[in-house]
């Protein structure tokens, strides 16, 4: 799913979230948390964040691949409703394509403070410029085994990354630790 790879990436970017992936994120959100899903997919990250004690609102997705999650695009459709004061986060594992995701940065975290799950070389590139304003903390993933029966990880190393509204706050980062 990354730059390098050879493989032809799957339809709208459909990788479900393995544990192993959320497993860094935990410890940065407080048990009962309340989040949204955007880009549901078949539940994957739902299901981790709420075996983790968090509790999830709202579960969309433009192609649901789980009864439960309601079909709905995230850039177009409106879920705003679901984002009433008792809902903390927006948490999702988006599409990587920068035409989806930097829209979605953008709309997500004018809204509540947003973690994403992508590449972690995003922030050392140009296109990141304009968006570094919103982004408070990156937490370090690695490379992650998006596909459960192949032998290989992923060549993109990956971060989760928090943005909210622009500000001049500084960004924290949190380094792999020891599993």
């Amino acid at each position: 799913m990354g730059k390098r790879s050879s493989f032809e990436r799957r339809e709208r970017d459909f990788y479900p979230t393995p544990a192993e992936a959320v497993r860094p994120l935990i410890p940065h959100l407080r048990h009962g948390d309340i989040f949204i899903e955007p880009c549901a997919g078949d539940g994957a990250l739902v299901l981790h964040l709420e075996a983790a004690g968090m509790s999830c609102r709202y579960a969309a997705d433009v192609e649901p691949r789980a009864d439960w999650i309601e079909a709905a695009d995230a850039l177009r459709d409106t879920f705003w409703p679901y984002c009433t004061d008792s809902v903390e986060y927006i948490i999702t594992n988006p599409p990587w394509d920068r035409r989806v995701l930097h829209p979605m940065i953008e709309l997500f975290s004018n809204q509540k403070p947003t973690w994403l799950l992508f590449d972690a070389d995003w922030v050392h590139t140009r296109q990141a410029a304009p968006l570094l304003p919103r982004l408070r903390k990156i937490v370090s993933v690695g490379r992650v085994k998006w596909i459960a029966d192949s032998p290989f990880t992923g060549k993109d190393n990956c971060a989760w990354h928090l943005f909210d509204k622009p500000s001049a706050e500084a960004c924290a980062f949190y380094g792999r630790v020891a599993a």
